[in-house]
């Protein structure tokens, strides 16, 4: 009962900022948000027992990585229990299940993936898709699409346009579209003599990709950029300014993972000049802290306002929301639920935001009282608002991870 007169409290405050708090829960409730599945084994992935490459780096030995595809998806149901909403899987095409024998990448097929489908079906979650270039034997001379061996980038030219029929599978058995995304590790350590010749093979390899027949609706693919990687810190041939031309060019979804620009960079701040310019929009949501270091998503500045711009902007309908990170130094499911939760968060906040009242102060030049009201908004009682949502939904609010402590010992420890 004390929740619900808090509540009730929240409510009426909010209220008098003009804002409904019920209308900005049923909004949240909607929003998808697509869940990397590779935060539960570290980026392994199924198909290869080689090390992580591709300039990434799961840090930490913490006990209870998942090692086969029923631990992960039993890790992925427990993160779910502690969630709310019907949202997304994100699978890399390295998460394939071989049943009757291995094939390599630029052979994968639906049938490889239809564990996971009856997975998300029995679940009502879509699934996403993302090509893996990277973690393979043709990917170690830091080359995929842009290699200068033509075998090479036709292997993964051929990878690319088997990971679109198998994003078209998943969405005609889910019923939702099924984002595909593009991002390769291409670049060199120290300063390159020739920057224009990668990028113009990475541009001919994309245009290959896309030649196929695809249904568009079903499928939409999109292009992630990054500033530089482990062992890439000179130069990335998939950089902004690249990928940003391309997509244009192509008429495809940009991709922007907030970890991958200069330190300096918020992608926050490109939102809105990227929403004018294209229907659709995809991030991926992580937290860089020197680099793009992938730790789990907290509720801070900038995860709070690229949520304000989506919503202030009406745009919840046209970004794909994912999570992007992975720590394996502390309970991997753990992980998943906070940073989940934060995103969700971040979300609530912006939602309970009067963004109209905020324009209207702003074009009418009155700043003092715009700072003001921002700064007001800050101590609102938005937490007892986000505890209602956890917990009309049967989900706990506070002292939740006591439900992973009791995962652990029932389930991870066995798996040392």
């Amino acid at each position: 009962m004390e929740n619900v007169t808090l509540y009730q409290l929240a409510k009426e405050e909010y209220a008098k900022a003009g804002v409904d708090t019920e209308a900005a829960l049923a909004q949240l409730k909607d929003i998808k948000i697509s869940i990397h599945c590779w935060q539960g084994d570290d980026v392994t992935g199924f198909d290869q027992k080689g090390p992580l490459s591709g300039g990434i780096q799961a840090t930490g030995n913490y006990f209870g990585k998942a090692r086969t595809p029923e631990e992960l998806m039993a890790d992925i149901d427990m993160a779910l229990s502690l969630l709310v909403g019907e949202h997304k899987i994100n699978l890399h095409a390295s998460y394939a299940i071989f049943e009757d024998g291995w094939v390599d990448r630029d052979e994968l097929q639906p049938k490889h993936f239809k564990k996971w489908v009856d997975f998300a079906k029995a679940r009502k979650l879509g699934l996403d898709f993302n090509p893996t270039l990277f973690s393979h034997e043709k990917a170690n001379d830091g080359s995929t699409l842009t290699s200068t061996d033509e075998n090479v980038r036709k292997f993964w030219i051929r990878h690319c346009q088997a990971c679109i029929r198998i994003a078209e599978y998943f969405a005609e058995e889910t019923g939702q579209p099924s984002l595909m995304n593009i991002w390769i590790p291409d670049g060199f350590k120290d300063i390159p003599a020739d920057r224009l010749g990668p990028r113009k093979r990475f541009k001919e390899s994309l245009d290959e990709i896309l030649s196929i027949d695809y249904d568009k609706n079903k499928v939409p693919i999109t292009l992630e950029s990054k500033v530089f990687g482990i062992g890439l810190e000179s130069y990335t041939a998939g950089s902004a300014e690249f990928c940003l031309n391309y997509v244009n060019y192509k008429g495809i979804t940009p991709l922007m993972d907030n970890g991958h620009y200069h330190p300096t960079e918020f992608v926050s701040d490109k939102i809105s000049s990227m929403l004018l310019f294209h229907d659709k929009l995809a991030l991926h949501i992580t937290r860089p802290v020197r680099w793009d270091s992938d730790h789990v998503v907290l509720f801070d500045d900038e995860t709070r306002e690229i949520a304000k711009e989506i919503v202030a902007a009406q745009a919840l309908n046209r970004v794909f929301l994912a999570t992007d990170f992975f720590d394996a130094g502390i309970n991997r499911v753990g992980a998943w639920v906070t940073g989940l939760r934060n995103v969700q968060k971040a979300l609530l906040y912006a939602l309970l935001m009067p963004h109209q009242q905020l324009k209207e102060l702003q074009d009418q030049g009155r700043f003092g009282e715009l700072m003001a009201l921002h700064e007001e908004l800050k101590t609102m009682p938005f937490g007892a608002v986000w505890n209602h949502f956890l917990e009309s939904a049967g989900v706990k609010s506070m002292n939740w991870y006591d439900e992973i402590g009791r995962y652990e010992e029932e389930v991870q420890k066995k798996r040392r």
